[in-house]
């Protein structure tokens, strides 16, 4: 039997499909012969059941039987390939390389694959890969180092190989779409395609050169200015030391000189009353001696004696009296609002420093929580009750007097009379929203202009203008908003609004509020999709 099968060519052991030799060959009714598994593979992934080879289509699948003369000739063809071909050892992978392409016709114990075929559209190892390089037929296939998911390169639609490439698409094709899809267009074997492109390999490769020159470039000049700017930033940072410094010294200077002053007033004062404290003691000692001679002249009989000393001791003092007390007079309450208006002064120039004064805002950040009860029926608010969006879709809701019915608007739970407060939203990725605050009794049942006379002081995004409820200035930004800031100073009456991002104020409405004022959210509406992010209300980062 060895030597009869030694006279055969390699080719009549060969399947069609796996290109290997046969295992548990069949026979097809047209006569031709392929691996059991490989036929049965074939016709269950096409529509219709035909032969490989010569694509006779058959009515019904035909029940196959193994092919036992062929079977053992293609046995003893196996023992004579293991005889001339010694099987390579399989190798450990290395788990921290990437993942290897493996055979796809090995059966059990997957070997690593060497080369991929794009004719056969399959990988294969050293032991099967040997066809290809001995047989005459399979010569003539393309190869390739190995590639995963060959059977991406098959037409969806033909189940053909794409060997074609239509400039026009841009796509990868086969002859079948040629002659369909892509008749008028223009079409080339993917062999002119690449020599096309490869073409244009060295242009290409001294334009990424370029472009990473020049990115390159941009990094060192980037660097160049950090360091630049670092240089600067100490120098500032210096020079504000300095100025700080010494308006500190002049402060503690000027404090201890205040002081020093009062004291010396104060000392002066005392002085001044002690003088005046030792003068009346004196009168008070002479004008009880008075009284003491009187009572003894009252006593005598003498009344010659008596007329002549009373006027004198009821004589009034030689002293200016008129002064009943010390007046300590301290002048210094000029200065004492001039220091304080100073104050004010240095604190309005450090608000226009927009990092401190975001950061003095932020003092008096809010965790705010969106009220259901309020909630538009269109609107969807999620469980932790921090974001809202108009999904488009209109909910069955409870009447609730506290719910807007006109357009899709929600409050927060909490409210307030006075005082400051701040809360974060971010806007990013919508097209049209409105946030801001709005007084308690605002209208919730009917169509009410967004104005601050009807009770709303708010920013919107709308047709890609951001426009306030006063709508009497313009507002431009150089950049979209992503993370809006709203900062509200009730006992001032002024509702601000800020980039979080640039910390930039966008602008503040002035107002009197006379009743609570809430949170307002307003995600407009869905836009088919365009608009669908929900507003969040975000956490503001904690102040030191």
């Amino acid at each position: 039997m060895a030597a009869a099968s030694s006279l055969l060519t390699e080719e009549r052991f060969l399947c069609s499909v796996c290109l290997d030799v046969f295992t548990e060959p069949v026979s097809t009714p047209c006569g031709h012969n392929f691996c059991s598994a490989c036929i049965h593979k074939y016709w269950d992934s096409g529509d219709s059941c035909q032969c490989p080879l010569c694509k006779k289509i058959f009515s019904t699948r035909p029940e196959l039987q193994v092919n036992t003369i062929m079977s053992e000739l293609a046995g003893e063809f196996k023992k004579l390939a293991q005889v001339k071909v010694s099987t390579p050892k399989a190798s450990t992978p290395d788990p921290q390389l990437p993942a290897e392409v493996l055979c796809d016709v090995c059966s059990e114990i997957k070997e690593k694959a060497v080369k991929s075929c794009l004719v056969c559209l399959t990988s294969f190892c050293e032991v099967h890969l040997e066809p290809h390089q001995r047989v005459a037929v399979l010569k003539s296939h393309t190869l390739l180092d190995p590639v995963k998911n060959l059977d991406e390169r098959m037409c969806k639609t033909h189940n053909k190989i794409t060997e074609l490439y239509c400039r026009t698409d841009k796509a990868f094709i086969c002859v079948l779409c040629f002659k369909t899809d892509h008749k008028h267009h223009s079409v080339v074997p993917l062999e002119e395609e690449y020599e096309t492109v490869m073409a244009k390999k060295d242009e290409a490769k001294a334009n990424i050169q370029k472009l990473i020159q020049s990115q390159s470039e941009k990094i060192a000049e980037v660097e160049n200015s950090l360091d630049a700017s670092q240089i600067e930033i100490e120098k500032e940072k210096e020079a504000t030391i300095q100025v700080f410094t010494d308006l500190i010294r002049s402060i503690q200077r000027s404090q201890a000189e205040f002081i020093e002053a009062i004291e010396e007033r104060h000392r002066a004062t005392k002085e001044k009353a002690a003088a005046f404290l030792r003068e009346l003691r004196i009168e008070i000692t002479e004008l009880e001696s008075r009284s003491s001679q009187l009572e003894q002249l009252s006593q005598s009989e003498d009344h010659y004696h008596f007329l002549q000393s009373f006027p004198t001791l009821c004589s009034p003092l030689n002293k200016d009296s008129t002064s009943t007390g010390v007046h300590i007079d301290l002048c210094f309450e000029a200065m004492r609002r001039a220091v304080t208006l100073l104050i004010q002064r240095v604190d309005e120039i450090m608000e226009d420093v927009p990092e401190i004064n975001m950061k003095r805002m932020r003092e008096h950040a809010l965790d705010l929580t969106l009220d259901p009860d309020t909630a538009h029926c269109s609107l969807v608010i999620s469980q932790d009750g921090k974001q809202v969006a108009n999904e488009g879709t209109v909910l069955k809701l409870p009447s609730n007097p506290k719910r807007f019915e006109m357009f899709p608007e929600v409050l927060a739970k909490e409210g307030f009379t006075a005082g400051k407060f701040y809360f974060e939203v971010q806007v990013k990725g919508k097209t049209s929203w409105t946030v801001g605050v709005v007084r308690e009794s605002v209208e919730r049942k009917k169509n009410a202009e967004m104005s601050v006379l009807n009770g709303f002081w708010t920013l919107e995004l709308d047709k890609g203008k951001y426009e306030s409820s006063t709508k009497f200035s313009k507002i431009t930004l150089k950049e979209k908003l992503h993370k809006v800031g709203i900062f509200v100073d009730y006992n001032k009456g002024v509702v601000s609004f800020y980039d979080v991002d640039s910390k930039l104020q966008i602008c503040s409405l002035i107002s009197h509020f006379t009743e609570k004022l809430y949170p307002y959210f307003c995600p407009q509406f869905p836009e088919n999709g365009r608009n669908s992010a929900p507003l969040i209300i975000t956490p503001v980062p904690q102040t030191d």
